[in-house]
């Protein structure tokens, strides 16, 4: 998708807050400090408009990114970040999962883990959490530009393996810095969007 308008819409903490629409909805999820703002960056073609900043656990809210009238990109709060407090840490659970598991215009998730490393406990629990409730996922792996070529095929492997993924899951390899998997990761979305 060729994207010129893009408007953050709301920051939500509660059901009541969501964007009362009916255009189809997108969702990021991701340990903290992955890479969901620079990802969501470059798919709209902006830079430094999904704000990122080097402080883990920033995102706070459940922040809905109209995108040329059409569908919502909605960027969660980052789990497994270890200075938040154990209530702040359940109060976003408990608002990631009411969205995840009641939002009719949910089409998918994508879900981010960092490319370098092999997939943490969180995010094969989060995984395994979609899974279970059946929602679309697309794994994205991310900061590739900061590992050898040569060694992607091994890195590739490896969070196959940790995620336990069939040959049907999607995984792709993504950079912000050269824009890699940028069109694959519009193409899972333009299909979740008609469905």
């Amino acid at each position: 998708m060729d994207v010129h308008n893009v408007d953050l819409t709301i920051s939500a903490v509660d059901p009541k807050q969501y964007p009362n629409t009916q255009f189809p909805e997108i969702a990021f999820v991701g340990r903290s400090n992955v890479g969901k703002s620079s990802l969501t960056n470059v798919l709209i073609n902006r830079n430094g408009y999904a704000r990122t900043s080097s402080q883990p656990g920033k995102t706070q809210t459940l922040n809905f990114y109209n995108i040329e009238d059409k569908l919502f990109f909605v960027d969660v709060p980052g789990y497994g970040y270890a200075k938040a407090s154990k209530v702040s840490r359940e109060k976003w659970g408990k608002m990631i999962e009411t969205y995840l598991t009641s939002r009719e215009q949910l089409r998918g998730v994508v879900a981010l883990v960092d490319g370098r490393h092999a997939p943490t406990a969180d995010d094969v629990s989060m995984h395994e959490w979609l899974t279970y409730y059946g929602i679309e996922v697309l794994t994205v792996a991310t900061k590739m530009d900061k590992i050898a070529k040569g060694k992607w095929n091994k890195q590739e492997s490896i969070i196959r393996k940790t995620l336990d993924l069939d040959a049907s899951e999607r995984l792709i390899l993504f950079s912000s810095l050269t824009k890699q998997g940028k069109a694959e990761v519009w193409q899972w979305i333009e299909g979740r969007m008609h469905q």
